[in-house]
């Protein structure tokens, strides 16, 4: 028995996966989680075999919750399920322990491989991840900004047109951190904007065009 636990802030999300895994038999959903602290708690309770954790949730990103996972249950294999697939976002699940990187858009025809392969203690990137991967180690490809996963969501969230209080409330941070993280970003990516700040979001695939 396979058992997995599935962490997305969007009850469609969750419904879509579960009804997909569902069809396999000799796996079981052992927790469902909205947020990444949910997430870790399941995870140290249940003991899964694989954890699908979406990259941008409240409380607690999927990279973090990854890492806190890990820390308490070293044996669970890491799956970030994300709607974007930049080389930074990559670069990072990988960082944070993740031994697989799926699109979210690419769930139906994938989600099932990215289990059995992880559940076998393997690792699983799409081609197009493995390409994005292969491209950043050749040097093909502009060398990603080096943001922490905080400043990423940061930027993320006001690419997204959220205030910095309602910033605050989905990190479950003060309003001084966010402004903090959004000024050490838009620095280190040599931005003097919000308007440039939200360009480099949606070059970079943190947030939708």
């Amino acid at each position: 028995m396979v058992r997995i636990l599935l962490a997305d802030d969007h009850d469609i999300v969750r419904r879509g996966v579960r009804n997909l895994i569902e069809t396999r038999g000799g796996w079981e959903i052992c927790g469902e989680a909205a947020n990444g602290l949910q997430a870790v708690e399941m995870a140290e309770r249940a003991k899964p075999d694989v954890a699908i954790l979406d990259y941008f949730m409240p409380e607690l990103n999927g990279l973090d919750a990854t890492r806190r996972i890990l820390t308490k249950v070293p044996t669970v294999q890491a799956l970030i399920f994300s709607e974007h697939d930049g080389e930074a976002l990559i670069r990072d699940a990988l960082q944070a322990g993740a031994r697989g990187f799926l699109l979210k858009r690419d769930a139906e025809d994938q989600l099932l491989d990215a289990i059995s392969t992880l559940a076998l203690a393997r690792p699983y990137f799409t081609a197009r991840v493995s390409e994005a991967m292969l491209s950043a180690f050749t040097g093909q490809a502009e060398p990603a900004p080096q943001l922490t996963p905080r400043e990423r969501e940061t930027v993320h969230f006001i690419a997204e047109g959220l205030s910095n209080k309602r910033i605050a409330w989905q990190m479950q941070v003060s309003v001084k951190t966010i402004e903090t993280h959004r000024a050490t970003a838009m620095r280190k990516l040599g931005l003097r904007s919000m308007a440039e700040l939200v360009r480099y979001a949606v070059r970079n695939k943190l947030v939708e065009a």
